[in-house]
């Protein structure tokens, strides 16, 4: 704090209060990345998706590990919609995985164009007294993108109604990550 008051705007949240909303949501979409998954493995079993997929989603369940370990250990209160994100989550992962393979791929490259969006605008907000954060948001922010490149690789432009399909997605990604911030 300056002699002239805090570093921050009246209304805007306090430096600590911000970096336990972006550990909370994080670990939210982590969580709900790793039921998207559940669900499309429920329904896509063999072939190729389905060992991507498995890729995807240990990767994912790596993510949901670290951000458990920075809820606990920072003592963040986790998003209050979990039971509905476990929900959701398998639910979407299931449906579109149940259009197709394609319509799978599709899911995951609209969830992960948001993520990506979400990480950089969390690594412009973080000081640089927060090198342990910065540095995992950056390491999965790459993930996240390579997961978007393998789904646009494998047909996610060509499932059903993709247009339709991929800003329904994008905008249920972009309702959660609002809700988790502050539930």
């Amino acid at each position: 704090m300056s002699d002239n008051g805090p570093a921050y705007l009246p209304g805007d949240p306090r430096p600590d209060a911000r970096i336990d909303r972006i550990i909370r949501v994080d670990q939210a979409g982590e969580f709900g990345a790793v039921r998207i998954y559940a669900g499309q493995r429920a329904v896509l079993r063999d072939g190729k998706a389905a060992e991507l997929i498995d890729h995807m989603a240990d990767q994912e369940a790596r993510h949901l590990a670290t951000f458990n370990r920075l809820v606990a250990e920072r003592r963040v209160r986790p998003t209050a919609l979990s039971p509905l994100w476990h929900v959701a989550g398998f639910a979407l992962g299931a449906t579109t995985a149940l259009l197709g393979e394609k319509a799978a791929m599709a899911c995951t490259a609209a969830v992960e164009e948001v993520i990506d969006e979400h990480y950089g605008g969390q690594l412009d907000e973080l000081g640089e007294d927060e090198d342990e954060l910065r540095a995992v948001i950056t390491e999965y922010r790459a993930e996240e993108a390579e997961h978007r490149e393998t789904a646009l690789a494998h047909g996610a432009e060509e499932a059903p109604a993709y247009p339709v399909l991929s800003t329904a997605v994008k905008s249920a990604s972009r309702l959660a990550i609002w809700l988790s911030e502050r539930y």
